[in-house]
């Protein structure tokens, strides 16, 4: 099912204002040369859950980075909810999760681009599924 134009406006209203918090909290926090961007907010019918998806890079720290926000995610709520104050009448549930839509293109890539090519041999898909 389509998102409505509500939805659409709600969750990019959400993942402008989580850019700047979750980039401010990470330069605050010490780590330096680690990105952290959303990808998609994709928010619920009844606009009371909000699924936040991330990309982190570099990809090595995507997993701590993860539990961090997720443990800080009434601490963004509440950041959230004062930035969208005059937009927002209640402010989402919100669920972070790492978005590896990148990671996933980019292991394609360097399939295609071996000798072994799955397109061409899609025994080779097989062998990967089992391992």
């Amino acid at each position: 099912m389509e998102e409505s134009q509500r939805q659409k406006k709600i969750g990019s209203v959400l993942q402008r204002d989580l850019v700047e918090i979750l980039q401010k909290a990470a330069s605050d926090g010490g780590m330096q040369g680690v990105l952290i961007s959303v990808s998609k907010v994709k928010v619920t019918v009844d606009l009371s859950v909000a699924k936040v998806y991330l990309s982190i890079f570099p990809n090595a720290k995507a997993k701590e980075l993860l539990v961090g926000i997720r443990s800080n995610a009434p601490l963004i709520k509440h950041e959230l909810a004062q930035r969208t104050r005059h937009q927002l009448r209640r402010m989402p549930q919100l669920e972070f999760f790492v978005d590896d839509s990148l990671e996933y293109i980019d292991g394609i890539e360097k399939s295609l681009k071996r000798t072994e090519n799955p397109i061409k041999d899609p025994n080779l898909l097989d062998n990967r599924k089992k391992s």
